[in-house]
């Protein structure tokens, strides 16, 4: 008997564009369909992963540089892949990543101004070949996010403690935004963008409507290669 192959679905998007919020309920989603689903996130996700997240998000990296963090992420990155995403997704799982590689991308290749050929090599040694399925790209004005952003931590008791990439200047999450939908733009099989500005309910079916279709398409694509088989 042939195991079922996982779907590995990642979320990307500027800070406060809801994320987690959305994972969240993709994931109660797809359990109540009968799924097995893992959530998981970055910087972080496996032990090894985890220890580094504070070190990067709290800003203690930063004093060495762009590259060191980029590195640090990459080292973060393979960890979290050969631990827990490639097991789960051979297990049949639906494994749903609060970022991923193009957050690198993003953080440290746009706006952090490393060269592209470093961040190249960073991404093919992090994910090995693990690739995601899907990506769904929250997208939103960089004010409005910083200020969801803002409130949540207010309501969470940590109003004036931003990390270490929410702190930085609004033309900055700006341009991060915009690089965010080229890399859509550039990558159209795999990216969606969903506009995050609309009420949560209506993002959270347009993200389940792209999964759906994706777990379609797989399935249409196990019976292809069973009959084919017989």
């Amino acid at each position: 008997m042939t195991q079922a192959k996982g779907l590995f679905v990642t979320f990307e998007g500027g800070e406060g564009a809801g994320k987690s919020t959305q994972i969240r309920r993709l994931a109660d989603s797809l359990r109540r369909a009968g799924h097995d689903v893992l959530t998981t996130r970055e910087p972080g996700g496996s032990p090894g992963a985890e220890a580094l997240r504070h070190v990067l998000l709290s800003g203690a990296a930063e004093p060495f540089g762009t590259a060191m963090e980029a590195i640090l992420f990459a080292a973060a990155r393979n960890d979290h892949v050969e631990n827990v995403i490639r097991p789960a997704l051979g297990k049949g799982f639906i494994v749903l990543c609060d970022r991923f590689m193009d957050s690198s991308r993003v953080y440290q290749g746009v706006t952090g101004d490393l060269p592209s050929d470093l961040i190249d090599a960073l991404e093919r040694i992090a994910i090995n070949g693990v690739r995601p399925d899907l990506t769904v790209i929250l997208d939103l004005p960089a004010s409005v996010g910083l200020e969801r952003a803002q409130r949540r931590a207010g309501e969470q008791g940590l109003a004036g403690d931003p990390d270490r990439f929410e702190k930085e200047e609004l033309e900055t999450h700006e341009r991060r935004r915009q690089a965010f939908l080229e890399i859509a733009s550039a990558d159209p099989r795999r990216c969606r963008v969903v506009d995050a500005s609309s009420e949560a309910d209506f993002v959270a079916r347009s993200v389940l409507d792209e999964v759906e279709e994706r777990l379609a398409r797989g399935h249409a694509a196990s019976a292809k290669t069973t009959v084919g088989a017989t």
